[in-house]
């Protein structure tokens, strides 16, 4: 598992009661867990800092997709479900720009 991976999750709701299974994109990997953004169909969620998918043999997504950056998780790796596919580097780059914009980084 890497960063542009688009895994298959069990993905917490936001007042952490449950959660449901939804594709994820890796932002992080480490030894033990990952760090992802949870994946929508629901284009109409669409912010300046989301990252629109269109679906491909490449990336395993059957509909056109948000990868909603600011809903991230850190999670076991023992809970991802599977690889549904992965980015490209010009995806990977925009997915770079949109972080740098949603945490205010100053590049210096």
């Amino acid at each position: 598992m890497e960063k542009g991976d688009i895994v298959l999750i069990p993905f917490p709701f936001t007042d952490l009661t449950g959660s449901k299974k939804r594709p994820a994109l890796i932002l992080l990997s480490g030894s033990l867990d990952v760090t992802v953004s949870f994946i929508s169909t629901q284009l109409h969620w669409q912010e300046p800092t989301d990252l629109l998918l269109q679906p491909n043999s490449t990336n395993g997504l059957k509909k056109p997709s948000l990868v909603r950056i600011g809903k991230i998780a850190t999670i076991d790796k023992a809970l991802v479900i599977g690889k549904l596919g992965n980015i490209d580097t010009k995806e990977i780059e925009k997915l770079d720009n949109k972080l740098i914009q949603i945490f205010n980084i100053k590049l210096i």
